[in-house]
């Protein structure tokens, strides 16, 4: 815990200012103490006010991005072998080599440390994305995915996710929206819903798991655009507009979304394309 400022900012303004100097004393203290806990975490502490380049606010965004993720996995407690290995398929999905992937190993491991300043760090964030709603909506998606990676969410990786999404500025509802869709989005990737078990049932059974697969998977397909089955045509096509607008990879990128992440903005864009196209293909409209 840092509080090596707050003493000396305190101490020194009551021994200038008294009562009310030790109060403004410990708000530059405790000012100072943030700083250096955000240097800990491997972030730009500099004036905001004369404006980070673009480059710096995208090296911030997706420095932050796999510290968080690595703070997610550790809310089970010690980091296992499967974790680590989704964190490298996350990796994978951004194609990082060289000194980019070390950047994002040295993040992940600095986001499993004890004192690991999560709310600062999601200030960070919400600076560095400039307050864009659709930059923090797919920093807090890709701190979903990575948890649901393994197909389930522990209930202690659902706790610190919903600090993620209060920290990022996003209501309870929202983030169980986000966790509906996701839940939905890793059956809709893998082609089914009653998991890899049916399928290995007798032949006379054949014909039912396959009608009941396509069922699920279009049920799951609603699920991804956020609408209910009974959603008409024009509810469905606006949900998709929306969805295709705020994960649109060039228009996150002319944001600001790191160049890596451009992979998982261009999979997430193709997923809602997908469900869309098999809704529409089932309904019948244009």
């Amino acid at each position: 815990m840092h509080i090596f400022g707050k003493i000396l900012g305190a101490f020194f303004g009551f021994l200038f200012g008294g009562p009310v100097g030790a109060i403004f004393g410990l708000f530059l203290g405790h000012q100072f103490d943030k700083a250096r806990r955000l240097n800990q975490a491997g972030f730009h502490t500099g004036n905001f006010g004369s404006g980070p380049s673009q480059a710096e606010r995208q090296e911030e965004f997706f420095k932050a991005a796999f510290s968080v993720m690595g703070h997610v996995a550790k809310a089970k407690g010690k980091v296992t072998k499967e974790e680590i290995q989704l964190a490298s398929i996350m990796m994978d999905r951004m194609s990082l080599h060289g000194e980019q992937r070390l950047a994002a190993q040295n993040a992940f491991r600095d986001g499993k440390d004890a004192n690991f300043p999560l709310e600062n760090v999601l200030e960070r964030v919400r600076i560095s994305a400039g307050g864009r709603f659709d930059l923090m909506q797919f920093f807090l998606e890709l701190q979903i995915s990575a948890a649901f990676a393994d197909g389930d969410i522990h209930p202690s990786e659902r706790n610190v996710l919903h600090k993620i999404a209060q920290g990022l500025g996003f209501s309870s509802e929202q983030l169980e929206s986000r966790l509906r869709m996701q839940e939905a989005s890793f059956r809709f990737q893998h082609g089914g819903g009653f998991g890899g078990q049916q399928r290995h049932h007798h032949s006379s059974a054949g014909g039912q798991w396959q009608q009941a697969s396509t069922k699920d998977r279009l049920s799951d397909a609603y699920s991804v655009l956020g609408v209910s089955e009974n959603a008409d045509d024009k509810e469905i096509k606006r949900a998709y507009r929306k969805l295709m607008n705020e994960h649109h990879p060039d228009k996150l990128m002319a944001k600001g979304l790191p160049p890596e992440m451009m992979n998982v903005a261009k999979e997430k864009s193709q997923e809602i394309q997908q469900a869309y196209d098999l809704i529409k293909k089932e309904k019948g409209f244009k």
